[in-house]
């Protein structure tokens, strides 16, 4: 019988140092740490002698990510370096014809911005930009701008600057009744709350590792379903996206039929390592055990910054409306409020400055006495520069 899981021994942050900043870059847990470690020892003692090992840890990786997402099978599993990584596959592996259209968001984080916005020049696309800011209806809002020609839908399942969390069962099920493919950016959800590409009807879904997921830059995960595996033509060849993998004597070859078809050379085996021990703590905690300390945290949060004077949050406070991300506007002009933002910096408070306001980010590891500590000094910080 294993013993339960110790966080105060997996996230041995330094004393005084509160961690507010997970929607940014997470730290890594002890065992991630340590599989890198030990991947680099054998490194520099063995080489690649244990390179079969290696391929089982990627084989188990996969499967973690699958059963992540809720995917069919880990041959809906593509690993990609990042988020925009996943989105440019998406983006320029469709087939663009003339008079169609994407739909965007201007308060989507620029990786999920760019890259659509591009097609404008490359291919000719049609790009439609709304606002969800101070909306009462922000899915609507993406809904009314579809018409029969929106090839596909992309958007953040939570906003990175206000915190605000999309329908996306809602936006999947308009997606499907349009015959629009549906692309969500998971990176700011993924590992923070459950999620089931297949329940809220995603064709695709990609996100970093760096954030939710406790892992490092430079891996991240790509869902592809099986049904949309067709519809991206493939830009990018080599060894390792092919069919008969490791038969390097085969002069016929075509695409693998799974999505490894979109990852064209050698993984990250050093990513690969860490991801897989980060996303074993979050298998053996269990992701409603997550998502419930995330919601009581970032509720906690946007309950106390309320009463705080000059601090207003901006997040909503309904639970299907959040997860890890708090942002609060302060009651002070732009260079004071970058002002607060450093010196909580300097105090060792990691936390964001992001629309406009500070935002905040807690992990399911914390607790709401570090919450405080950081409420405390945010405070008086306020206080001081309203006088």
């Amino acid at each position: 019988m294993s013993r339960p899981v110790s966080l105060a021994e997996e996230f041995p942050h330094d004393s005084g140092l509160i961690y507010l900043n997970h929607a940014g870059l997470a730290p890594w847990p002890r065992r991630a740490a340590r599989a890198v470690n030990d991947f680099a020892a054998a490194n520099y003692q063995r080489g690649a002698e244990d390179y079969a090992a290696w391929l089982a840890l990627e084989t188990r990786l996969r499967h973690r990510l699958a059963r992540l997402v809720d995917a069919e099978s880990s041959d809906d599993i593509a690993l990609v370096a990042n988020t925009s990584e996943g989105l440019s596959l998406i983006a320029y592996g469709l087939d663009w014809q003339p008079g169609d259209n994407v739909v965007i968001n201007s308060d989507e984080f620029p990786s999920n911005r760019i890259v659509w916005e591009s097609l404008a020049g490359n291919r000719g696309v049609e790009v439609r930009d709304v606002t969800l800011a101070a909306v009462d209806d922000p899915e609507g809002v993406l809904i009314e701008a579809m018409d029969a020609r929106t090839r596909i839908l992309p958007v953040s399942a939570v906003q990175y600057a206000s915190g605000l969390r999309m329908d996306l069962t809602r936006l999947g099920r308009a997606c499907r009744a349009n015959g629009t493919l549906f692309c969500v950016d998971a990176i700011q959800e993924l590992g923070a709350r459950a999620m089931s590409a297949r329940a809220i009807g995603a064709d695709f879904l990609t996100a970093d590792g760096h954030k939710w997921l406790l892992g490092p830059e430079g891996l991240g995960v790509l869902y592809v379903s099986p049904s949309a595996r067709e519809a991206l033509a493939l830009h990018r060849y080599g060894w390792h996206m092919v069919e008969a993998v490791g038969d390097y004597a085969r002069k016929d070859w075509s695409p693998a039929s799974s999505a490894r078809r979109f990852e064209a050379g050698s993984p990250n085996s050093l990513g690969v390592h860490a991801l897989e021990a980060s996303l074993s703590l979050l298998e053996e905690v269990g992701m409603a055990t997550v998502e419930k300390q995330v919601l009581a945290l970032s509720g906690y949060l946007i309950e106390e910054l309320g009463r705080l004077p000059g601090v207003t949050p901006i997040t909503p406070d309904d639970e299907a409306r959040r997860a890890g991300i708090v942002t609060a506007e302060l009651a002070m002009e732009p260079e004071a409020a970058d002002s607060v933002y450093r010196e909580l910096r300097r105090r060792r408070i990691v936390a964001a400055a992001r629309g406009g306001g500070i935002r905040l980010s807690p992990h399911f590891y914390q607790d709401k006495a570090s919450l405080d500590a950081a409420l405390v000094q945010l405070d008086e910080l306020v206080t001081r520069r309203r006088r």
